[in-house]
């Protein structure tokens, strides 16, 4: 059984159900990708989706298959009321740094929804600032569906991006890293140097 398999489909709709018949509001879930890694942007998704029959497979976007979120990404774009996306380039983290960055991501994809939600759920601790009632949700991408469908928006927009930057930056394994840490990634700063699309702010450790 995989982990995402123990995430029950129904217990994440009605985590985001609960909260719309208490309140009456439509609802959005939004989450980010990108936070952690080395080079690329952090993106944030905003979604506003029902849990259709053949979204019964969202979860998590890190508890699934890359073939299977790229599947699900298109199933959730066909199928949600709406969805935007937030993205902050490496040099605007490195000024205003990655926490800002990221609130200020969650942020846009939250105003380019249309229509707009009365309620946003937030995967974390921390909410932007925005002129809409948030929420943030410890886990909430283990816990609410629409998180969820938001997490597999954002890592496969940022996923294609990176895909993208492998093209023009060849050597670094952003195909297979995406941008993140990993020790292939870090021997090839270390030996040939940063890229534009590296974050300068970020320290790299050679001992990972």
């Amino acid at each position: 059984m995989t982990p995402g398999a123990r995430i029950c489909f129904e217990d994440l709709v009605c985590f985001d159900r609960n909260k719309s018949y208490v309140s009456g509001l439509l609802v959005a879930g939004v989450d980010e990708a990108g936070r952690g890694a080395l080079a690329g942007p952090v993106i944030a998704a905003a979604v506003i989706c029902e849990p259709y029959d053949d979204l019964a497979e969202v979860r998590d976007s890190k508890l699934i298959r890359e073939s299977v979120r790229e599947e699900l990404f298109e199933l959730v774009i066909e199928r949600c009321g709406a969805w935007s996306i937030g993205v902050i380039e490496p040099d605007s983290i490195d000024r205003i740094n990655i926490f800002r960055a990221t609130l200020e991501a969650m942020r846009r994809a939250i105003e380019g929804l249309r229509p707009k939600p009365s309620l946003v759920l937030v995967d974390g601790i921390h909410t932007p600032d925005v002129d809409i009632t948030a929420e943030a949700v410890r886990g909430g991408d283990r816990k609410s569906f629409s998180i969820a469908a938001a997490s597999i928006v954002a890592k496969v927009s940022r996923d294609r991006i990176m895909r993208e930057m492998a093209g023009k930056y060849p050597g670094y394994g952003f195909t297979r890293n995406k941008g993140y840490g990993t020790r292939e990634h870090i021997e090839a700063i270390l030996r040939e140097g940063p890229t534009p699309i590296h974050r300068r702010s970020f320290h790299v450790r050679a001992d990972r």
